[in-house]
């Protein structure tokens, strides 16, 4: 099995489509359909399922997937460790992150990042901290800017970046508003929320902390961005849990402390591989964050 088949399958099972992946590769079809049928057979198993429209996945190449994207990443991992040894730092970081992460200004970070190192390419990537982390695990990510949750896998290490209480977020006519208490979670049953996908690090947490204190909520407003998420809030549709930096976010909407939830901890952290797995590029990057480049949350908006 040779790394060039490697690297042409996993191009085909990106793009789902063999001229797209030829293009990408800049290599023939006719190359790269050859390069496929030769791991078909040294496998002896179908990796795609044809079609005149694009090409999907069969059982086998899933599996495969998963192995092929971590040894490609072992393989790129190689080549940059040797280069850091002879004193240079190249090849690529690729990060992931969820919007608006207490205790890193991500912008500002990967803008030191490449004042230092310019020949690394950087390539960044936007999720939920569920699809991060196991991004992460696969090799497909060198790390991510996350938050911890009880599923985060046990291959991977974390670093700490910051950890905040809950707000409630709503519009200063609700009636919550006008008690200006300290809420709990009792206080909130019956309420329409606005939250995000469930695959989102605050979503994970607001949701094991009402279950913990027994009170069903119902999200009937289901979100992917932070911006929509205040909109809704903002025209009265439901209140929103959300960790305690957002309200800076929209000073017009009330916020108020949540108490009595099992004291949840929003808890943001960077996910990283196994030590001896960790890219050069994240280690120059983790360092850096550590020695104290910029540090705050999404609009500088620090957690206390």
């Amino acid at each position: 099995m040779e790394l060039r088949h490697l690297q042409h399958f996993v191009a085909v099972a990106e793009d789902q489509h063999f001229t797209r992946a030829a293009e990408r590769l800049m290599v023939s079809q006719s190359g790269l359909s050859a390069s496929i049928r030769a791991l078909e057979r040294e496998l002896r198993a179908p990796l795609f399922v044809r079609t005149t429209r694009r090409v999907t996945l069969t059982e086998a190449g899933r599996a495969l997937l998963v192995e092929a994207e971590r040894i490609l990443a072992q393989v790129r991992s190689a080549h940059e460790a040797v280069a850091a040894v002879q004193g240079v730092l190249r090849g690529t970081l690729a990060l992931g992150t969820e919007q608006c992460i207490a205790g890193v200004h991500v912008a500002r970070l990967l803008a030191g990042f490449r004042r230092r190192h310019p020949d690394v390419e950087i390539r960044l990537r936007q999720a939920g901290s569920g699809a991060l982390a196991e991004e992460v695990a696969a090799g497909r990510l060198d790390l991510a800017f996350a938050y911890r949750t009880q599923a985060d896998s046990d291959q991977l290490r974390s670093v700490s970046l910051a950890s905040e209480p809950p707000t409630v977020l709503c519009h200063p006519s609700h009636r919550l508003a006008a008690s200006g208490a300290v809420l709990t979670p009792d206080d909130l049953a019956g309420e329409v929320f606005v939250d995000f996908h469930p695959d989102w690090g605050p979503r994970r947490t607001t949701d094991a902390a009402f279950a913990a204190a027994g009170v069903r909520r119902t999200v009937a407003l289901e979100v992917n961005d932070v911006h929509s998420l205040l909109d809704l809030v903002d025209e009265n549709l439901g209140i929103a849990v959300v960790p305690r930096h957002f309200r800076h976010k929209r000073p017009s909407l009330t916020a108020l402390p949540l108490k009595d939830a099992g004291e949840p901890e929003y808890e943001t952290v960077a996910l990283l591989p196994p030590d001896g797995a960790t890219s050069p590029a994240a280690r120059a990057l983790v360092a850096l964050l550590e020695t104290g480049d910029p540090e705050a949350p999404c609009e500088g908006s620090r957690a206390r």
